[in-house]
């Protein structure tokens, strides 16, 4: 397995742990990403996005089944990210997989929202 210069983020309450093998980078999201979350969340996601840009990866997955609530100052962080992948060159771009958990209402309209800023880019998996 490829060592990924991203910084877990692990508190009470909320973790962001990373993985990369063979396929995509793996983001796994689980708890609460509240207010005390959200500047090591958005330092997590630059640091994600400058990872997949120096490995070359065709995809990125977020793993959201365990994330049960986002506040809109974390959602905005995805966005940034979504945004700042938007303005790389075609050719390095790559994809982000959002693996979503259909029984929480907040992630169906959220990641849907997310998915429409960039349909090319981002996928949505329930």
């Amino acid at each position: 397995m490829t060592t990924l210069a991203v910084a877990p983020v692990l508190q009470p309450g909320f973790s962001l742990t990373t993985s990369f093998g063979q396929g995509p980078v793996v983001v796994h999201l689980s708890g609460n990403a509240d207010m005390n979350a959200e500047a090591k969340l958005a330092a997590a996601l630059r640091q994600v996005h400058s990872e997949a840009l120096r490995l070359g990866v065709r995809e990125v997955e977020c793993d959201f089944n365990e994330l049960y609530f986002m506040s809109s100052s974390c959602f905005k962080a995805f966005v940034t990210w979504v945004t700042n992948l938007l303005d790389v060159d075609l050719a390095k771009q790559y994809r982000i997989r959002v693996k979503s958990n259909r029984q929480l209402a907040w992630q169906r309209r959220s990641v849907e929202a997310l998915r429409c800023l960039a349909p090319k880019i981002v996928v949505v998996e329930t």
